[in-house]
């Protein structure tokens, strides 16, 4: 276990590290900005690597959890495991985040300190770090173009829409499948379909917020349209006087 100690901790000012290197580059930008930067690397490393776990490398986690873990699966979750702690300590430092996404982020440092404690699951684990990644590009384009003043614009539209829709197909339907082929597993141990549990219902408490934005969202789209039906109508009508 020392060896992993030492790697997460290494992780850890890796991640620390970068941040402050982003502060010192980016002076000029908030502190949130320069985190947000770390989120979004974070988010990249972690799809590609636990992609190709999944795809490449295996085991596929929907017919083999509860596995060893093996030397790739141990280094992406340390790696993990070193950002979250630093987004965590950073949380709770400014103050930025709400009881649901603290929840998120303490559950995933159990879930993978559980993980490389047993010595295995590691495949399930990173199936949950993929699931739970695969959208974080977006959310983090969709602050930085909130930054920027370019968010009421056909991009920031595309973005919500992907957003929306991945993160429905990933974190609940997939997700879904994810936790049923691991409760019905006989390999997996019993912590570890509880952690299962309490990620998918995390899931579906950030899903209420993303519902009540996809209404509101629908809503804003429908009162732009009216508003610009009513400004063709107009614009035709003056027309027609001047006719």
């Amino acid at each position: 276990m020392a060896p992993l100690v030492v790697f997460a901790l290494l992780c850890l000012c890796c991640w620390a590290s970068l941040y402050f290197l982003l502060c010192a580059v980016n002076g000029s930008r908030s502190h949130e900005w320069n985190c947000r930067l770390v989120t979004l690397v974070h988010g990249i490393v972690a799809i590609c690597i636990t992609a190709y776990i999944g795809y490449v490398d295996g085991p596929w986690p929907f017919t083999h959890p509860g596995t060893k873990n093996t030397p790739l699966q141990i280094s992406a979750l340390v790696v993990s495991l070193g950002y979250f702690v630093f987004d965590m300590a950073w949380c709770v430092y400014f103050r930025t985040e709400g009881p649901v996404m603290l929840a998120h982020h303490t559950m995933s440092i159990l879930g993978i300190l559980l993980t490389l404690w047993l010595g295995e699951s590691g495949i399930e684990s990173c199936a949950v770090l993929f699931g739970s990644e695969v959208t974080n590009p977006l959310l983090q384009t969709r602050w930085f173009l909130k930054q920027t003043g370019r968010y009421e614009t056909a991009l920031g539209d595309a973005v919500d829409v992907l957003f929306v829709l991945l993160f429905v197909a990933m974190r609940i339907f997939v997700g879904g499948t994810m936790l049923y082929c691991e409760l019905i597993s006989p390999r997996p141990r019993f912590f570890i379909k509880c952690g299962g549990v309490a990620m998918y219902a995390l899931s579906w408490a950030f899903m209420v917020d993303i519902a009540r934005f996809a209404v509101r969202k629908s809503r804003s789209w429908h009162r732009q349209r009216v508003r610009k039906e009513v400004a063709a109508a107009a614009a035709n009508g003056h027309d027609g006087k001047m006719d």
